[in-house]
């Protein structure tokens, strides 16, 4: 009789990390892991505006977690459906970089440089400023200043977040409470498809995303 293998350290912690999240959502503790995955959420609107021929024009973050990506030209319909899945794809692609302890450190300090750059380009909301500055340079400095392992966890708590925050956010927008001004009422207004239609699409690619990096991981 084959002896069970246990789980390898790159699935079991952030499975662990997901489950804390759970625990503290309400709390501080996870609180500025909930705006890093808005920022990301807005600035992958801007991308694919930039990839199909248009343009950022400015983001804005708020203290309640709301953000807002305003853009010029480009595919309206990539750019609508790009927040809420490019905020899970960048989740699973930290998660997947992240299971590789000796590269942590260098795809920590890509990210704090990354969120310093975009800051000071496109923020222009007070709060926003001052939020993705601090984190760009306090992710830089972790990286540089502490062990791998802690730029490993960091990276697999950043990729929980942004898968899980994806889910609740899709979620609590359209199917606990009706927003008005949600990705999805826009896009259901640009293409006649009932939003709820579209949070359920979205909802059904977060999940078998996050089911494909969880199989990768083990």
């Amino acid at each position: 009789m084959k002896k069970l293998k246990a789980p390898p350290r790159r699935l079991w912690l952030p499975v662990l990390l997901g489950l804390g999240a759970l625990l503290l959502w309400d709390t501080f503790v996870v609180y500025p892991f909930r705006v890093f995955v808005v920022f990301l959420h807005e600035i992958s609107h801007g991308v694919a505006a930039v990839l199909t021929g248009g343009r950022i024009v400015s983001i804005d973050l708020t203290f309640n977690e709301g953000g807002v990506c305003v853009t010029q030209g480009g595919s309206r319909f990539l750019t609508l459906s790009a927040g809420y899945l490019g905020s899970l794809l960048w989740g699973a692609l930290f998660l997947l970089l992240g299971a590789r302890r000796r590269r942590a450190p260098g795809v920590v300090a890509l990210i704090g440089l990354f969120t310093f750059v975009v800051t000071l380009l496109f923020v222009r909301s007070g709060f926003g400023i001052v939020y993705g500055l601090v984190t760009g340079t306090v992710l830089m400095l972790l990286a540089s200043r502490l062990r791998p392992e802690a730029s490993e966890i960091l990276l697999a708590a950043i990729g929980v977040m942004s898968c899980l925050y994806a889910v609740w956010d899709i979620a609590s927008d359209l199917l606990l409470r009706h927003v008005p001004h949600s990705d999805a009422a826009a896009l259901a207004a640009l293409t006649g498809v009932p939003a709820v239609i579209w949070g359920l699409l979205w909802m059904a690619a977060s999940v078998w995303v996050i089911l494909a990096v969880l199989r990768r991981l083990a």
